[in-house]
């Protein structure tokens, strides 16, 4: 599925002084290096989990595309879709040596930032997926940041599994907005992903 894949944004921050990966909507990223992953959210959400022993960790950036009804069914595409999601990256850790019983998560955003897109709770729904998700998995959340009226920078530093998270101010600056209502349009018009290899 075209939806979900591997950031290739990966560039030096100055500020943190590491080698980082900036991940947009529909991406993931994870690694063993010591290196930061960072996104911005609004009502996306975003799961960074990590092997607390080995350092092993990546993070996602998602959103469940539609505010039907059946949206916490398992059956329904909104939820498959945000199954997928979080198993690519949970497959992609437990392939490069994480184990299962070693895994933690922190979970951020869904924010209520988008206009219009209240009256369907776009950014609960993405929280409550996300925790409901990674509770029948069994992954114990140690942290979390979700709901809420602001935007988010997420900065999260896998090896030692590491956030900070900066809140921003509601401004003039309506690049979040588009790019997150274009994430939206475009979930609506893909098939949902098929078989999830389940480990």
């Amino acid at each position: 599925m075209d939806n979900e894949h591997i950031a290739t944004n990966v560039y030096y921050d100055r500020t943190f002084d590491c080698e980082a990966a900036k991940i947009l909507p529909g991406e993931y990223y994870f690694t063993n290096k010591d290196m930061l992953i960072v996104t911005v959210l609004g009502s996306c959400v975003s799961a960074c989990i990590r092997d607390r022993v080995s350092g092993l960790g990546g993070m996602n950036h998602f959103m469940l595309p539609d505010g039907g009804a059946d949206a916490n069914s398992p059956v329904s595409a909104s939820a498959r879709y945000g199954t997928y999601a979080m198993e690519i990256l949970i497959n992609s850790l437990l392939k490069s040596g994480a184990r299962r019983d070693n895994l933690e998560a922190k979970v951020f955003g869904g924010g209520a930032v988008l206009k219009g897109f209240t009256a369907m709770n776009v950014g609960e729904r993405n929280a409550a997926f996300v925790q409901s998700f990674l509770r029948n998995e069994r992954i114990r959340v140690v942290a979390e940041d979700l709901n809420d009226i602001y935007p988010r920078k997420v900065y999260f530093f896998p090896r030692t599994g590491k956030v900070l998270v900066k809140k921003l101010m509601q401004s003039h600056n309506d690049t979040l907005a588009k790019r997150e209502i274009e994430y939206a349009s475009r979930l609506k018009k893909q098939p949902v992903a098929g078989e999830i290899e389940l480990f």
